[in-house]
């Protein structure tokens, strides 16, 4: 491991922990060159195995970077922390391996990514799916938020609605 501020090779952990999921083991390391702290997560390598069959039928390796990158535009100025979206590309990752041996199609990614946000914030579900599903009117649209306002209700109970009655 490299240290990203001089890139020495040369640290030594200082703490280890499970991830709130399990899934990872987080180190926190120093530098022992520059003395500077830094994280790093080490995940199971299975992850890395599965395929992403593309709606255009082409196969590609599973990229977490891609989930993150989807759920940080659509929490893009929203409260909410990178800890939450790094737990959520945990969760959908855990979906991932549990549903799915050695393919899976980008559709089905989407879902639960798109489950995911619902949990988490109901207006990042909304730009998702907005996005996601590629909606045709604004009908479509208005369709998808009475769902989603329905569906919280019901899971979320706590939750702040999206629009006020």
């Amino acid at each position: 491991m490299r240290c990203p501020s001089c890139k020495s090779s040369k640290n030594k952990v200082i703490d280890s922990r499970l991830t709130e999921s399990g899934e990872a083991v987080r180190r926190r390391r120093v530098c022992l060159d520059c003395g500077r702290r830094f994280t790093t997560k080490e995940r199971i390598e299975d992850e890395l195995r599965l395929s992403v069959v593309k709606t255009d039928g082409t196969r590609v390796p599973y990229q977490r970077d891609k989930v993150l990158h989807g759920a940080e535009r659509a929490c893009y100025k929203l409260d909410v922390s990178d800890t939450q979206l790094q737990e959520l590309a945990d969760r959908v990752e855990e979906e991932l391996l549990r549903n799915h041996d050695r393919e899976v199609t980008s559709e089905q990614i989407g879902l639960y990514v798109g489950q995911q946000l619902r949990r988490l914030n109901q207006v990042a579900y909304v730009r998702f799916m907005s996005v996601y599903r590629k909606y045709n009117n604004v009908e479509e649209f208005v369709e998808e938020i009475r769902d989603v306002k329905e569906l919280v209700a019901q899971e979320i109970p706590s939750q702040q609605s999206l629009f006020e009655s």
